[in-house]
């Protein structure tokens, strides 16, 4: 690995990168109601505090790709942003949320810290430099159709467009029908464009379209996933999450249940430190 350290990025309450320690990017799936959304919040909350883990909020207000037009999408943007901003106010968290379209990155951005790219729109031109043109900070996940070495002019339109507030998302890569699979060295190579990089633990053990009008996932084998890109060093992770995840209305099957996160960011932590050690 040629970057031991990666671009430091200040978001508030703490920074990421660098030779700073992991941080998470954590929460629901999609804002399913107030309540809910609330619930979960205070939750990470109180871990987070109790336990000093720098973590991110993260919820979509719209789930845009979902499978069956019968999906659960979410409550829209304008009602999706109050949420978490109200999130954001009460808890102190930085927010991360996904933007489909470009008009909708500077509304978008006047609440949230981080702009996330989803994977399918990880090389519309449009889309990235809207997101880049707020200042906000942009998260891309590498899409499940690309090679990490793809990535590169993806982070190049954002970096040369004047902000490199930036950071990459693994989450696995189509293997193919219903599945994916996680090529650990693409850690390694996106790792050396300079910008940290996150593993997206629940969305890799997705199986896309492979439910009956959904997709479904092996949620079991996100920890083992995780342990691994922790063994190979990652600046964060990705972990969607849930208090009561049998009741959860999006990802249901691949996230981590609340219950299990503290005792594998415990294992997560462990093995960053002796790998960056």
């Amino acid at each position: 690995m040629n970057v031991k350290h990666t671009r430091t990025i200040d978001l508030g309450p703490f920074s990421v990168g660098g030779d700073n320690g992991l941080f998470l990017i954590c929460g629901p799936c999609v804002i399913e109601s107030r309540d809910v959304l609330m619930e979960i919040a205070e939750a990470l909350k109180t871990w987070s505090d109790k336990e000093g883990v720098p973590m991110v909020f993260k919820a979509s207000y719209d789930k845009a790709n979902r499978t069956s037009l019968n999906s659960f999408r979410g409550p829209g943007m304008e009602e999706g942003l109050v949420m978490l901003q109200e999130v954001k106010s009460q808890f102190g968290f930085p927010i991360l949320t996904d933007v489909h379209l470009p008009d909708d990155a500077a509304p978008v951005s006047e609440v949230a810290d981080i702009l996330q790219i989803p994977a399918f729109l990880c090389r519309q031109t449009d889309l990235l430099l809207a997101a880049a043109a707020t200042r906000a900070v942009v998260n891309v996940k590498k899409g499940q159709f690309m090679a990490p070495s793809d990535m590169k002019p993806v982070v190049q339109k954002i970096s040369e467009s004047g902000n490199k507030n930036l950071m990459v998302t693994e989450r696995g890569s189509s293997f193919g029908y219903n599945n994916l699979v996680v090529d650990m060295r693409g850690l390694v190579e996106m790792r050396e464009y300079g910008f940290p990089v996150i593993f997206d633990a629940t969305h890799s053990v997705q199986r896309p379209g492979a439910g009956d009008g959904y997709t479904a996932g092996d949620g079991a084998l996100a920890p083992y996933l995780a342990r691994a890109a922790a063994a190979v060093g990652v600046d964060g992770f990705f972990i969607e999450t849930h208090v009561r995840p049998e009741e959860a209305q999006s990802d249901r099957e691949n996230l981590i249940p609340f219950l299990q996160l503290p005792r594998l960011w415990e294992q997560l932590q462990g093995l960053s430190e002796m790998v960056k050690g």
